[in-house]
């Protein structure tokens, strides 16, 4: 039977969401429950942290990258967990190109008919978050906003404005959180600084947890999302892409760069790969003197590349290796962090020009804005147009001009990357479920190519 299901969203980016979907992970998870997480929308930083608690990979559901059957068939697929928790992205009504419903949180609810717990920060705030509230229930014409927490809050105003709430506005208030100095969670232009560098992670989404506990009805909430799930079961259709595949099939070895300077990755990207017959080997720019032996297919993702441009640098011979496997042919997908990594230089804030791979001819800077920023369609020469994102401060110098790129609902459109019958990089963040042919090509291709001694 499908897991109950419960989504969190907000008004806005900030309102701590991430911080109070960890600290509900992890008191769900001291009551014994088997729990899974998502993240909506194209995060990757967001779901390190759920995979922190949980100790598991945490999945991103997006609806401008695969449609609501195969969204629901995403969430459906391997559910043997009592509940699911979904972290929504940016205001529960935020979707495409920020004007349009389609691809919100709000959107991804109704598809998986969730019911939504909406975090809002209240503070500096008195009577007029009963407005803001009220605002975001006017809204909901699916009636699936069920409670509200009130976060940045003193137990004594939550007192006497909870009642005020629930009278005038008719909407169960199932908490708070407190101010609580020193849980609150750096962020960098990319959005928060990852998991391995916030000190004491652990200990700080246990304290939250445990202020969760003593601030918030942990059984109202599970009772709406167990309420939910009995009274709206969903099935979804089958997509042969998201089958395993058959015993016996062949496997192609493809190297995965992992570390701190590339992890942007979709695990649901990971999962095609394996199911189109790759074993994903990984490696380390960082610490790796070569690239491991036999792999016949390199994957460099997104990341902070420029953080991290002297350690990268200085490994000399493992910058080395990976120039001289791509001369030679091999297949390759580099995206945005990974793009970066293939220039010949990488000159940081500081103007410092630190030597990359050299595979390509041209720097990346820092540029000190957004370059471009959001949703993408990019069109192939050899016909796949696969859906990502594009979020980076940094420009090239060789942004190269064999792809395609459109933006939804602009329809804005704009040449980038470099294709080739073994390789594509770009600045672009792909999600490979948006387009399976492209996977099926990529290990095509590794398949085909003579792995290197």
């Amino acid at each position: 039977m499908p897991s109950s299901r419960l989504l969190l969203a907000a008004p806005r980016s900030g309102s701590g969401k991430t911080l109070l979907t960890c600290a509900l992970l992890e008191a769900l998870t001291r009551r014994g429950k088997k729990i899974r997480s998502f993240k909506c929308g194209p995060d990757y930083i967001d779901p390190m942290f759920h995979e922190k608690v949980l100790g598991i990979p945490s999945r991103n559901l997006d609806l401008y990258f695969t449609g609501e059957e195969e969204t629901r068939a995403l969430f459906l697929k391997e559910d043997q967990y009592d509940i699911s928790v979904i972290e929504g992205v940016m205001g529960l009504y935020d979707g495409l190109a920020g004007i349009s419903e389609e691809a919100s949180s709000y959107h991804l609810a109704t598809v998986l008919r969730a019911p939504i717990l909406l975090i809002v920060n209240a503070r500096g705030m008195g009577r007029s978050v009963l407005a803001e509230i009220a605002g975001f229930l006017s809204m909901d014409h699916e009636k699936r906003i069920r409670g509200v927490i009130l976060n940045q809050v003193s137990k004594p105003f939550y007192e006497s404005i909870a009642p005020l709430v629930e009278r005038e506005l008719g909407i169960a208030v199932l908490g708070y959180f407190p101010l609580k100095k020193g849980l609150e969670w750096e962020s960098r232009y990319l959005g928060l600084k990852l998991p391995e560098e916030i000190q004491g992670i652990r200990e700080k989404v246990a304290e939250a947890a445990g202020l969760l506990e003593e601030t918030a009805e942990l059984d109202r909430i599970l009772e709406i999302a167990d309420a939910e799930s009995g009274a709206h079961p969903l099935e979804a259709q089958r997509f042969p892409w998201l089958e395993a595949p058959k015993e016996g099939t062949a496997k192609v070895k493809v190297g995965v760069a992992m570390d701190e300077a590339f992890c942007f990755y979709y695990e649901d990207n990971f999962r095609l790969l394996q199911n189109a017959g790759a074993e994903l080997i990984p490696f380390s720019p960082l610490r790796d003197a070569r690239l491991p032996s036999g792999i016949q297919g390199m994957l460099l993702g997104g990341g902070y590349p420029e953080l991290f441009a002297k350690e990268l640098s200085v490994n000399a011979a493992f910058r080395r290796s990976v120039r001289e496997a791509l001369e030679a042919g091999m297949p390759s997908l580099a995206e945005c962090g990974g793009f970066m990594y293939l220039h010949d230089e990488i000159r940081n804030a500081d103007g410092i020009a630190w030597p990359m791979a050299g595979a390509l001819r041209g720097t990346c800077r820092d540029t000190g804005k957004l370059v471009r920023f959001g949703y993408a369609q990019f069109r192939m020469p050899n016909g796949l147009r696969v859906k990502g994102h594009e979020f980076h401060y940094y420009d090239s110098s060789a942004c190269g001009e064999d792809c395609e790129a459109e933006k939804p609902i602009s329809g804005k459109s704009w040449r980038c990357g470099y294709f080739s019958e073994n390789r594509f990089w770009s600045f672009g963040h792909l999600y490979y479920p948006s387009e399976p042919q492209f996977v099926n090509w990529f290990v095509d291709q590794c398949k085909g190519w003579k792995p290197l001694a």
